[in-house]
């Protein structure tokens, strides 16, 4: 039973560390207007990147990735140490209680109880969380999401092609390559999970990628592969 109080104050307290609405404060504090009332209406660093210029875009970023980790390696690491949920050994038991610290960080983003439960799309804490718990995995996903903005100049289209490689490296990698990954057997569905969270929370962009009218960030294209002047 205590078991199941220690893990809900995880859950609680990842949640609130994952609601700071970091674009919105900024927004409102030194610009004087809601973030989600331009552009987008999103109160991601791609929004804020946009709106409030690069310098407060990588501060929101920082925040938002900041959130992610913290809820991992302080939250899960200080109330989740002696917590017993579904596995038999200690890293399995702890691996479960990081992933669920690191989903209530990204469920708090997504639907922050500080700003009307309308928040970003999770990206950036996602990352953070998977930083601290995946990193060589994150690695590759963040060298994905790279070349697909280079050669796209689309943040969106990156992002997904970034979640999706998450549980495509750490299958490859275990299973092609033999390598030994902690707690592979539950990393995997959750990263499985966390992406198809990853494609809802990016389903207009998704859309308008199809139809052609996502927003491109033409600066960051620097592999221009569909050149009108080549052809």
């Amino acid at each position: 039973m205590l078991d199941w109080f220690y893990l809900l104050l995880v859950v609680i307290f990842s949640y609130l560390l994952g609601s700071f609405p970091s674009a919105v404060v900024i927004s409102k504090s030194f610009f004087g207007f809601d973030i989600r009332e331009k552009g987008s209406g999103n109160m991601g660093s791609t929004n804020a990147f946009r709106i409030l210029g690069w310098k407060w875009g990588i501060l929101v970023q920082v925040l938002d990735l900041l959130k992610g980790i913290l809820a991992v390696i302080v939250v899960a690491n200080l109330l989740g140490q002696d917590i017993h949920v579904l596995s038999n050994s200690y890293f399995e038991d702890l691996t479960v209680v990081k992933i669920i610290a690191g989903i209530s960080a990204v469920i708090g983003h997504v639907w922050t109880c500080f700003a009307g439960f309308k928040g970003g799309k999770g990206i950036n804490t996602a990352t953070g969380m998977l930083i601290a718990i995946a990193p060589i995995d994150v690695s590759i996903a963040v060298g994905i999401f790279i070349l697909a903005v280079i050669f796209s100049g689309y943040i969106s289209l990156g992002s997904l092609a970034a979640a999706f490689s998450l549980p495509s490296s750490m299958f490859v990698r275990y299973n092609l390559f033999h390598v030994d990954i902690p707690g592979y057997q539950i990393l995997i569905y959750f990263a499985l999970v966390l992406t198809l969270l990853i494609f809802y929370t990016h389903r207009s962009n998704i859309k308008r990628l199809m139809r052609g009218e996502e927003n491109r960030f033409a600066k960051l294209q620097l592999v221009k592969v569909f050149n009108s002047k080549n052809k």
